[in-house]
């Protein structure tokens, strides 16, 4: 039998459901108002589909977590390569959110975002990071990684899918190698899919899986 209290529970929760579905505070079917659980696995963030099995992985490694606050509406690689291409009409030196993954970890959060130029990346790399040969250049340290790829025929628009963390991540004790692969296997994640969702000839050369054996 449904009592009075249950019904306006209930009610009250599915109201407030859509603005308040990441909140989840004592929105469930049950009537002592326990939190509904909300989260999703890796492999579902950032739109779903664009967290391959060996970077769901890695977000694991990097933050100790499996469950993650689900990724708003628009932090998805389509909407980033939608917002990349209006700004590549008009400037060629850009930079902008794919998504962002909260965890319940130390990692603050981990931050996904495209950097859009018109050269040829130059210059000698920071030495933080240990180049790996993928696309036209990239870069891993033990918080951070990056993939740049070329877009485009003639004049190639240069483009950089970024994984770092925010706040202040724990430095690692001992071999680093661990998280250098975890942060370039998910930059190369998202470069891929950005190539693929932008139409890059080829997915601008970038292989299935990352190339974790550091460049000579």
């Amino acid at each position: 039998m449904v009592t009075t209290h249950t019904r306006t529970h209930r009610i009250l929760c599915a109201a407030m459901a859509g603005a308040l579905a990441l909140l989840a505070t004592g929105c469930s079917d049950d009537p002592d108002g326990k939190p509904a659980d909300v989260s999703v696995t890796a492999n579902k963030l950032c739109g779903g589909g664009v967290v391959t099995k060996d970077a769901a992985k890695a977000i694991e490694l990097i933050t100790g977590e499996t469950r993650f606050m689900a990724s708003g509406r628009s932090s998805t690689v389509a909407d980033a390569a939608e917002e990349l291409t209006r700004e590549a009409i008009t400037s060629a030196n850009e930079s902008g959110d794919i998504c962002r993954i909260y965890p319940y970890a130390p990692v603050d959060e981990l931050r996904m975002r495209w950097v859009l130029r018109s050269n040829a990346p130059t210059g000698t790399p920071d030495p933080k990071f240990t180049r790996l040969p993928m696309g036209e250049r990239a870069g891993a340290a033990h918080d951070t990684a990056y993939v740049t790829f070329a877009c485009g025929h003639n004049q190639p628009d240069y483009i950089s899918a970024w994984a770092e963390a925010t706040g202040r991540p724990t430095e690692p004790e001992g071999d680093e190698r661990p998280l250098k692969n975890a942060y370039i296997t998910l930059a190369h994640s998202f470069a891929l899919a950005l190539a693929k969702e932008l139409n890059c000839e080829d997915s601008a050369g970038l292989k299935p899986k990352p190339s974790l054996i550091p460049a000579s």
